[in-house]
């Protein structure tokens, strides 16, 4: 087993370098909001992900200073803290832009244009995967699905949706971004700073105007099987194999007993028909 080097260092009694301390100031309004994170939960090691989303709001990643704090706020150890910080990918571990921007490049949104999109971006803002640009504006990285895909391709700024975009359009809103030019999603909130978003995902107030009526909604691909369900939509046409029923057969109303798809139809096999049934399995060689 390999050790790092600051457990190295604790083996040979070499101090651990101590974590710049936060200013007075900012480390009393911290605890105020510490606090009120902590107070929502039984057990106080349960705060610790909103804690990270809080200090991550103070400096825009989460830093040495911000997890020794959540250390000493909950009473874990700096192990304990740094080992949930590195595990989920929405904590930074180093500055990062205003607005992370993510180009979702799983499967649907890459073959509808993602991977393309995420290309000319690169080329576009001269910066790679996870790379901020030198304005400080924009972080570009490639993202997982967004539960987005009748959107398709899709990407995100700060969790916020911009649907059905192209290289084109994704370049104009970098750069809209960059400018300081009004960015609106969309569906969802208004567009916030990274920074703000984080506090709110600590769990305080979201005080964008708007945020509160503003509703994202699943496409019309996404809603069909709801649809469907409740009876609002007309039911899917029966495909007859080739050869059993013309192409051009009108449509028929299906009945109780049957089935929309030949997938889930009982067969009948030996398995599941009582009136064939199976005999024991033949012996090898007979």
């Amino acid at each position: 087993m390999t050790t790092s080097s600051s457990e190295r260092g604790v083996s040979l009694g070499m101090p651990e370098l101590p974590a710049p301390a936060y200013p007075d100031d900012v480390r009393a309004r911290l605890e105020t909001d510490a606090r009120a994170i902590v107070a929502r939960y039984p057990d106080s090691r349960s705060a610790l992900l909103p804690m990270l989303h809080l200090v991550q709001a103070e400096e825009g990643h989460v830093t040495r200073t911000g997890m020794r704090f959540c250390a000493d706020m909950l009473g874990l150890t700096t192990a304990e803290v740094t080992a949930v910080a590195t595990f989920y990918t929405m904590y930074r571990r180093r500055p990062s832009g205003d607005y992370q921007v993510g180009v979702c490049t799983n499967t649907l949104c890459a073959v509808m244009g993602g991977d393309a999109i995420f290309e000319e971006l690169q080329e576009h803002l001269g910066v790679g995967n996870g790379e901020t640009t030198a304005d400080g504006k924009v972080t570009l990285e490639h993202i997982e699905c967004n539960a987005a895909c009748d959107y398709a391709p899709v990407v995100m700024v700060n969790w916020e949706f911009f649907d059905n975009q192209t290289p084109e359009s994704a370049k104009r809103m970098v750069d809209d971004l960059r400018e300081g030019r009004p960015v609106a999603p969309t569906r969802g909130a208004p567009l916030c700073t990274f920074k703000e978003t984080a506090r709110i995902l600590a769990g305080f107030p979201d005080e964008r105007e708007g945020a509160v009526e503003a509703t994202g909604s699943a496409g019309p691909a996404s809603l069909i099987g709801l649809k469907l369900a409740k009876g609002e939509a007309a039911p899917a046409r029966v495909v007859h194999p080739r050869g059993e029923a013309p192409q051009d057969a009108p449509p028929h109303e299906p009945s109780p007993t049957e089935h929309l798809s030949s997938h889930d139809a009982p067969q009948d096999t030996a398995a599941s028909d009582p009136a064939h049934p199976s005999g024991p399995a033949a012996e090898e060689g007979e």
